[in-house]
């Protein structure tokens, strides 16, 4: 179990205090789940030079490439790193038959309205009650489409740290194991980001 003190930060040796007040949002009263991302920037510091942008995008941790964990946001605040959900009841096969009938014609934003209205698990984990994690690692080669480029390996010391963080957060906060998600699992992100993180 890991101590949350009352600004929502972790206090614990093996994570280092980063916050970036640009990437928190409203408050967040429960947190269904944990969603883990790459950054699509070479270095720690390309990714906390993003945070102080006024309108950042951001998660609550970082984890650098040698595995060193960095708290960005406060637990007990939203941030935006999840974007538009996906239909889960599409993934599972269980969509009632108005839904399917919704869905057949996409539209990622009247998808997305109709899945907010839901509550887990019969929705993603969304910004306003998920945990973001960011690994560092760059989606590559820089001269192709967004959609063509394949997210780097992640390195072994960025496994380990995030396998000891999703549980130590499991734990704490009470997320269930089966409520962690790679980012293009519940939106509509590069299919290989994430695709080599292991927890």
């Amino acid at each position: 179990m890991l101590v949350v003190n009352s600004q929502g930060w972790v206090i614990d040796p093996r994570i280092r205090l980063a916050i970036a007040a640009n990437v928190e949002r409203g408050p967040m009263t429960h947190v269904h789940g944990i969603v883990v991302h790459q950054t699509d920037s070479p270095t720690a510091e390309s990714a906390f030079n993003s945070y102080k942008r006024a309108a950042a995008m951001g998660a609550h941790f970082l984890i650098d490439k040698d595995g060193a964990i960095y708290q960005t946001a406060s637990v007990f605040k939203q941030t935006r790193h999840v974007g538009r959900l996906k239909a889960r009841c599409l993934l599972k096969q269980v969509c009632t038959p108005a839904e399917v009938m919704a869905y057949s014609h996409f539209n990622a934003e009247s998808m997305y309205r109709r899945e907010i209205r839901k509550s887990v698990p019969d929705r993603f984990p969304s910004n306003e009650d998920s945990i973001g994690i960011e690994l560092v690692g760059e989606a590559l080669p820089r001269n192709v489409p967004e959609p063509d480029r394949v997210y780097e390996t992640v390195t072994a010391a960025q496994n380990a740290s995030l396998k000891w963080l999703i549980a130590s957060l499991s734990a704490t906060l009470r997320v269930a194991m089966t409520e962690v998600f790679r980012h293009p699992t519940v939106s509509y992100k590069n299919r290989t980001e994430a695709s080599t993180a292991q927890w």
